[in-house]
């Protein structure tokens, strides 16, 4: 089994910046692409960022040159640094793993953590 546990979502002005965590705990050897996705109220569950093991990225447009995701393969773990936030990004965010690459979804979820921003 595959657990994945987030932290650091919270409440952020415009312009602000904050840093989401996931980490991968039991049969993780068979993860390739980790990321987050995000939904917003009303709206379709959407891609943020993902990162193979390797290191190939791929971002949302809204988010490029704002957000960067990053890796430790030893720790099995995913970060998210958020800068230059924007109340468009309010949302669930929500971690993604699976075997897959880039342009497939993971079949393991996190729970979900909120961001707000506000104006």
């Amino acid at each position: 089994q595959v657990q994945l546990v987030e932290s650091g979502g919270g409440l952020v002005q415009a312009g602000g910046s904050l840093r989401l965590s996931c980490a991968i705990s039991g049969s993780s050897a068979s993860i390739n692409a980790m990321g987050w996705y995000r939904q917003a109220p009303g709206k379709q569950r959407e891609l943020v960022a993902k990162i193979t093991r390797t290191g190939s990225t791929k971002y949302a447009d809204s988010v490029k040159g704002r957000f960067t995701i990053s890796r430790d393969n030893a720790k099995n773990t995913v970060s998210l640094q958020m800068n230059s936030l924007k109340p468009e990004d309010t949302a669930v965010y929500y971690c993604n793993a699976g075997p897959y690459g880039l342009g497939i979804v993971g079949v393991y979820w996190g729970q979900g953590t909120q961001i707000t921003v506000s104006s």
